[in-house]
């Protein structure tokens, strides 16, 4: 079966037809998704939507764009939440230097708080980083080396190189490859998915984002991993069934889900 491993289902981009939408992905083979929170109200919807569809789990964490509005009732929140049986991660957390909303020490600071955060509660982190290539691998390093290699989790969306991707994957992280892995302009993830190993690799939507070709630019949702599985198929010389089989084994042992 498919897992989606980074979705945003809270996203207003379903709020008119959520229900629908959820109540059809396993007609489309989709067996689980992890629902990512982002903001603080995120936090809130999703901890609804995991109550309300058994296939779904979450994510809590403050994506680096709404730090500006973090604070340590926030941390509480967060914190929380972890505690719920269905949150499998502490995420997306991190640094953007694309869009740079809060200043970037502010977003560092709330990135180590939430990586701490994670240690506490033994939970894998997801990595968002978006301009950040350098920085948030410092910091990645540090805390992984700081804490003796008990960080664990993975990298959203990953954009950078080969190289960057074997640190990551020598530190026992997993790559997160979407949507962008079926762009004509992709060829530095292609090159990422062909070299790096394969029990590392996991897939993700990333929706209502990064519609895979040929829905890009179009809402996307988790039936449509079923076209990243093909192009991931395409590039490692694997059938579509044995990129699905590996991708969920490696995302459940990601994510702890037996």
């Amino acid at each position: 079966m498919i897992f989606d491993t980074h979705a945003h289902y809270d996203d207003e981009a379903f709020n008119e037809d959520r229900d629908a939408v959820l109540g059809s992905l396993a007609d489309g083979g989709v067996g689980l998704v992890v629902n990512i929170c982002a903001s603080r109200e995120s936090l809130r919807k999703t901890e609804e939507l995991i109550k309300k569809y058994s296939f779904l789990y979450g994510a809590a964490g403050i994506h680096p764009d709404y730090v500006g509005e973090l604070d340590e009732a926030g941390m509480e929140e967060i914190s929380r939440l972890a505690d719920e049986e269905k949150i499998v991660a502490i995420g997306e957390i991190g640094l953007d230097f694309y869009w740079d909303i809060a200043p970037r020490e502010v977003q560092k600071e709330w990135f180590l708080r939430q990586l701490t955060l994670a240690l506490e509660k033994d939970l894998p982190v997801v990595i968002h980083s978006r301009e950040a290539t350098q920085e948030t691998l410092e910091i990645m390093r540090r805390v992984y080396r700081e804490s003796e290699g008990r960080l664990r989790g993975v990298i959203h969306c990953f954009s950078g190189s080969a190289e960057i991707a074997k640190e990551y994957t020598d530190m026992g992280f997993y790559i997160g490859v979407g949507g962008v892995v079926t762009f004509k302009n992709g060829r530095k993830l292609k090159e990422v998915v062909e070299a790096m190993p394969l029990d590392k690799l996991v897939i993700e939507t990333d929706c209502p984002y990064l519609a895979p070709v040929p829905h890009r630019g179009k809402r996307n949702d988790s039936t449509l991993l079923k076209l990243v599985i093909e192009e991931i198929a395409a590039l490692r010389g694997m059938t579509a069934e044995e990129v699905e089989r590996v991708t969920e084994e490696n995302a459940r042992r990601l994510y702890g889900l037996g």
